[in-house]
């Protein structure tokens, strides 16, 4: 989410009581619900599975490659084509320390090997006591934890408390869908219900650490909860009409493949509530600081000429942000566009296709509650946060 600075402390000061008080009984709702939500869908008990239903594999150990040979598949046959055989050292679990040898492609097209590489490989002992292991991923948790590190450092040295503030609800989102969203939905809950309570406690955490309790993030947190509400709905009537499945994500039906059982829609629609959260809250979050800061700029304004002019404000911020997102889906369905257009199909075939609609939708979507969070949060802000100066007689 953004780190936008809405008038810290001072917002506490401003506007009228009763309003503070309603804007507060509305957050005191919300707060109501989500724990009520939180209560009946915290997953308990086992993951729900169907019958005959597939075991996970083991997790994968770390492993290092010692050497990589290349030579022919099969040295009696020119042409099985080119191999590459990997000297690895398992590294981690029951098996560390012990050497195995790996039989990868090495043909044109194929991911290529080097001395030193770190891998993930998958280990078992066959029916004749052999060690097998197989090649899985490269291991790169070492660069993405360099590259956290940074995120970090630059953060907190630009943010500072905000920054700290910011780390922590990005930490508590991370908290949220692990240890409440995903084992949720494992055990057989609603989707859409366990993501419209995890987003609620993910806006909750991250919206009040990162900007302080006070009445400009609570107006913040109303409109993004009116936003999502904005979402889910169109969400639901439009993935409804367009006869969408959820069966064109290839991980969403490997799923059933393990038994678990789960509505691959509601799964669709959970991923649009939850996708459009973190955009959502900068907005409103923006919207909230123009509204505190116009005020105090113009102590004599009216409520609605500080509407209008945050209102402008509000404008600029969504042509930018409409376009970021709309690129954002755009460029996780690269691949798949450019597929598409290399078969020469018709623009209405291949938007026809499940895999485009799916994100043509997800993306206009959100990007309808976007523009519906400025107006809304904007005119509750200036309602609160602004009141005619009154004259001491």
């Amino acid at each position: 989410m953004g780190s936008h600075d809405h008038g810290g402390s001072r917002s506490l000061r401003l506007g009228s009581t009763r309003l503070e008080r309603s804007v507060w009984w509305a957050v005191g709702v919300c707060a109501a619900l989500t724990l009520v939500g939180l209560i009946v869908l915290w997953p308990s008990g086992s993951v729900k599975r169907a019958a005959g239903d597939i075991e996970p594999q083991a997790a994968p150990v770390s492993a290092v490659v010692d050497t990589v040979g290349r030579d022919l598949c099969d040295e009696a046959d020119p042409e099985s084509g080119q191999c590459q055989f990997l000297s690895i050292r398992i590294t981690s679990g029951s098996f560390d320390g012990e050497q195995a040898l790996i039989q990868l492609p090495g043909g044109a097209g194929t991911t290529r090997f080097d001395d030193g590489d770190r891998i993930m490989v998958e280990t078992f002992v066959d029916a004749e006591g052999q060690l097998q292991v197989s090649f899985i991923d490269f291991k790169r948790s070492s660069s993405l934890l360099v590259l956290l590190g940074l995120f970090v450092v630059v953060v907190l040295a630009l943010g500072r408390l905000r920054g700290l503030g910011a780390l922590g609800g990005l930490a508590a989102s991370l908290l949220v869908l692990t240890v409440f969203v995903l084992p949720s939905i494992l055990r057989g809950h609603d989707a859409v219900l366990v993501a419209l309570v995890g987003s609620s406690v993910i806006a909750f955490l991250a919206l009040f650490l990162a900007h302080g309790l006070n009445v400009g993030t609570a107006i913040a947190l109303i409109g993004t909860f009116a936003s999502m509400a904005i979402i889910g709905v169109l969400a639901a009537i439009f993935s409804g009409v367009s006869r969408l499945t959820g069966l064109a994500d290839e991980y969403a039906t490997v799923l059933p493949a393990f038994g678990i059982e789960v509505n691959l829609k509601g799964m669709l629609l959970a991923g649009i509530v939850i996708g459009s959260l973190g955009v959502l809250d900068d907005v409103t979050v923006t919207q909230v600081s123009a509204v505190a800061e116009l005020r105090a700029a113009q102590p004599d304004a009216t409520p609605g000429q500080v509407y209008r002019q945050a209102l402008n404000i509000g404008r600029d911020h969504i042509a930018s942000t409409v376009n970021t997102l709309f690129l954002a889906y755009a460029g996780a369905a690269l691949p798949l566009l450019l597929l598409f257009t290399q078969s020469q199909q018709p623009i209405t075939s291949i938007v026809s296709r499940e895999l485009v609609a799916t994100e043509v939708i997800r993306s206009l979507v959100g990007s309808i509650g976007l523009v519906a969070s400025v107006p809304i949060t904007t005119l509750l802000a200036s309602r609160v946060m602004v009141q005619p100066q009154r004259v001491d007689k």
